[in-house]
């Protein structure tokens, strides 16, 4: 028996503009404190002090994390008396959550 040796279809392939765009943002999403933030900003509201608490890091840091997912577009602040809530505003990253979450589940985040 003979192997084919057609070549299978040329997949539709994004613009390398675009997906230079991607990869900066998930960079920035290629951090710890940075997805424990987005996984409990896919379950409600935050403020910043929530947020450094639970990553165990200083104001100021977890203010910086926020900053740079805010430039990405990942997520959105509304202030309400002298609080600023955090939201994530990128739906698709309930999805790459879920993709990490069975990943580190299966154990091969180890």
């Amino acid at each position: 028996m003979s192997k084919s040796s057609a070549k299978p279809a040329t997949p539709k392939l994004t613009d390398l503009d675009a997906l230079g765009l991607a990869a900066e943002c998930l960079r920035v999403l290629a951090h710890p404190h940075r997805l424990r933030m987005i996984q409990m900003l896919l379950a409600g509201q935050y403020v910043v002090g929530e947020l450094a608490e639970a990553c165990d890091v200083p104001i100021a840091m977890a203010s910086e994390h926020l900053r740079l997912m805010q430039r990405c577009g990942f997520l959105a602040s509304v202030k309400e008396g002298r609080n600023v809530y955090y939201r994530v505003v990128d739906l698709h990253l309930k999805d790459l959550m879920k993709c990490v979450e069975k990943r580190c589940d299966a154990g091969a985040c180890r």
